[in-house]
């Protein structure tokens, strides 16, 4: 008798092929789903995978459009960066993933979802907390938190051996000593080999741009128009792109070409350990100093500063799977107001793993040249910074009258 059914979010890589396969002999009715976020993956060979294995039904879902104008755009509107570095692309892929997992389950009648991700990272919060915040009575089941099947399988040779008793193909498995997601937003890899952070990330490893040695010795000038903080055309040396997914995919082509995105760093994981991951993420480091740019031209100073603060907090939720959380939706509403004028166009150079802004334009420019020229009298009275001046050192002669001496004067490097 089946214990039910569950939607098993499936990549057909080693670990949820496994799982597919336990599951079945637990006893439940297994649909596999298959999220197409822009990865590189044969999803036909894949649905055959699952099917062989048992699946009952494989739902292999085409979310990219969605992806980039519901998720990776916001992140990027918003200048969200965990840690000051990572660019989020693992975490920004988790919700939409989620979301279309539980309204197949709706769809299937299924009390069940399930996924592969491990008790010790990231991924199996941001999967949960997103179930529960879509289906609050949904029932999780998590392998890697199951005693039944800790106790079977103990590490990857467990599981290679359980491949080859059930006949599981996991060739491309055996090859790769390290782990990865991929998806439109970007590539990871960690584990295995990537263990030891002292450890210099072999070329080889980086897939998503290109080797160091095929970077183009030629600078290459794009320019990428904004509409309210979001990228809407990219004209390079090649073609005019236009739309959501294609605008997108263009900068990930170009970035790719020119060795942009690259990240080596350990980071702080929402369960408490430290881990390293080395991401590529070309068309979104693109998209990143852009949009800054922009900001710099069409943003008031205070909005900005509040933003900025607010860019922290959007990053971390993100990271930590509250996408779907009232203060998520709130930080967004607030991202949507301070957006209304980042229009314009920026000239970006690329060159040798770098995006560099060099011109900007934006009929909301806040820059009034006649202000700011050194050679140009009008628009402000210099006379007037006389009495700014005073009034802000008013505390600063206060300090050093009672202390004898300016604060910090005599201090000496420890």
């Amino acid at each position: 008798m089946s214990k039910g059914k569950i939607v098993l979010a499936y990549s057909g890589g080693l670990d949820t092929s496994v799982i597919l396969k336990w599951f079945l002999e637990e006893g439940y009715d297994v649909v596999a789903y298959i999220a197409d976020v822009g990865q590189e993956e044969d999803f036909e060979a894949a649905r055959e995978k699952a099917l062989k294995i048992g699946a009952s039904k494989v739902y292999v879902e085409d979310l990219k459009e969605e992806f980039v104008r519901d998720y990776i755009y916001p992140t990027f509107k918003s200048q969200a960066i965990y840690e000051g570095r990572y660019l989020l692309g693992t975490s920004v892929a988790r919700p939409i993933i989620a979301k279309r997992q539980i309204e197949i389950a709706e769809k299937e009648g299924a009390e069940f979802v399930g996924h592969g991700a491990t008790g010790k990272g990231n991924d199996q919060v941001r999967f949960e907390l997103s179930y529960y915040a879509l289906k609050p009575d949904i029932k999780v089941l998590a392998p890697w938190k199951m005693d039944e099947f800790l106790n079977r399988f103990r590490g990857r040779t467990d599981m290679l051996n359980y491949c080859d008793q059930h006949g599981i193909p996991v060739t491309a498995t055996r090859k790769k000593p390290y782990s990865e997601d991929d998806n439109l937003l970007h590539i990871s890899h960690e584990a295995g080999i990537l263990e030891d952070p002292n450890a210099v990330c072999e070329e080889d490893v980086y897939s998503r741009t290109s080797t160091i040695k095929d970077w183009p010795d030629e600078i290459e000038t794009i320019k990428i128009t904004f509409d309210k903080g979001i990228p809407v055309k990219v004209v390079d040396d090649a073609k005019t792109t236009t739309g959501d997914l294609a605008v997108f995919t263009r900068l990930n082509e170009l970035g790719t070409k020119h060795g942009i995105g690259r990240l080596d760093m350990v980071e702080n994981r929402f369960v408490g350990i430290k881990s390293r991951g080395v991401y590529e993420t070309p068309g979104g480091e693109i998209l990143l100093h852009a949009h800054r740019d922009l900001e710099g031209l069409a943003m008031d100073r205070e909005v900005m500063k509040l933003r900025d603060q607010m860019s922290l907090k959007v990053a971390e939720l993100i990271y930590n799977g509250f996408w779907f959380s009232p203060e998520f939706e709130l930080l967004m509403t607030f991202m949507d107001k301070a957006q209304e004028t980042i229009n314009g166009e920026v000239t970006v150079h690329l060159f040798k793993g770098r995006a560099y802004p060099v011109a900007r334009t934006s009929p909301n420019a806040l820059y009034d040249p006649q202000q700011s020229s050194m050679d140009e009298a009008g628009g402000y009275d210099q006379k007037d910074a006389d009495g700014f001046i005073k009034i802000n050192a008013v505390r600063l002669r206060n300090n050093t009258n009672v202390r004898g001496e300016a604060p910090y004067s005599k201090r000496k490097a420890a």
